[in-house]
């Protein structure tokens, strides 16, 4: 009886060791910034009619003002509600009872990214936006030295420090961002165009290009290469708030979930990833609500910008909407992407995965 016993557990632990997740790429993206309010409820009252942060409030009003939060967050990012809300996850949605929070301590941009990316904090280490190497290794680079996966990694950014934050020189992990040109020769003819376009459309900011540059080399390489690992890192969102622009900062939200949904529908309409693509999306930190000029900022000194959202789509994640309770922290993005792809990822001290993501 005994021996029966043992051969039954020896079973179901070989058979648990061999189940495979039908996710064989995993693209993660990222809105620098984008404040849980507006991806749940749409736009802010008390921001679209204010002149101080808004060129046009007659304008805003008419493309973003709705009567109910539901219809405002629907025309806001109609791909996050009319699709991946039905066929996916998002998580973040506090007066729900769903959080999602940064573990790092800055609430900014280069510790949020680290953490995303590496699935642990470093305040010790990572504690500023300057432009140093990462010492710690990010999935991507864990990822690019795994069987099947050499070559297959890359990285797209609209900020100019993401390739220290994935510290391209050590990792080999390709990455475009800043006001890089794409050298990924032959080129196509559209990447020759966006490198041409790119000296000939001034950004508003020094290190941060317009967000349409990174997403089209971005799609250029994924459809050049084929890549099973991809980041994309969208920033106008975080620079518009900065600014005090509420206007472009909407604006900004819509299209990049326009471009999301483009990457999504590349997917499914390409055999290489259809149904066997999973997207995790989130964003590397939050914004202050008050006071109301709070929205501006965030870092450890404004509230509330350490809460940050999260959602999946794809063929592990169940499609559960908008979860309605439960935590949730920004270390666990880097060992999902590890679970989904079948890796170890051994950092010690890492985040676990998010399980509601993965059937």
């Amino acid at each position: 009886m005994k021996k029966y016993v043992v051969a039954l557990i020896f079973c179901a632990v070989t058979l648990s060791a061999c189940a495979q997740h039908k996710t064989e790429n995993v693209f993660v993206i990222t809105f620098d910034g984008l404040r849980w309010q507006e991806l749940y409820t749409g736009a802010d009252e008390s921001l679209i009619g204010d002149k101080k942060y808004v060129g046009n409030t007659e304008e805003l009003k008419a493309l973003f003002w709705k009567d109910t939060p539901k219809e405002r967050r629907e025309t806001l990012m109609p791909f996050f509600w009319n699709t991946l809300a039905k066929e996916g996850q998002l998580l973040g949605n506090r007066a729900l009872g769903s959080t999602v929070d940064c573990t790092n301590n800055m609430w900014f941009s280069y510790p949020g990214y680290n953490e995303i990316l590496t699935g642990k904090a470093d305040d010790e280490r990572i504690n500023s936006n300057a432009k140093i190497q990462n010492p710690n290794e990010t999935i991507l680079e864990f990822a690019n030295k795994q069987a099947g996966f050499e070559g297959k990694v890359a990285a797209f950014g609209s900020w100019d420090v993401f390739p220290y934050i994935i510290n391209e020189e050590r990792s080999g992990v390709p990455v475009n961002a800043g006001f890089e040109k794409s050298t990924d020769k032959p080129l196509s003819d559209k990447e020759a165009f966006l490198n041409k376009l790119q000296d000939e459309i001034p950004s508003p900011w020094g290190g941060v290009r317009l967000d349409a540059f990174t997403h089209h080399f971005a799609m250029e390489y994924v459809k050049k290469h084929a890549p099973k690992l991809v980041y994309i890192s969208y920033g106008e969102t975080d620079d518009f708030a900065h600014d005090g622009e509420y206007d472009h900062y909407l604006k900004s939200a819509k299209q990049t979930d326009q471009f999301i949904k483009e990457v999504w529908e590349y997917i499914q309409s390409t055999p290489q990833y259809k149904d066997k693509t999973t997207l995790i999306i989130t964003t590397d930190h939050g914004r202050g609500t008050q006071p109301k000029d709070t929205w501006r900022s965030h870092g450890t000194d404004i509230k509330g910008a350490g809460q940050i959202w999260m959602a999946a789509i794809g063929p592990d994640t169940p499609a559960l909407g908008e979860v309605k309770s439960g935590k949730a922290y920004q270390n666990q993005v880097a060992a999902t992407v590890a679970k989904l792809l079948g890796l170890n990822y051994p950092l010690k001290g890492a985040g676990k995965p998010v399980e509601a993501f993965i059937k």
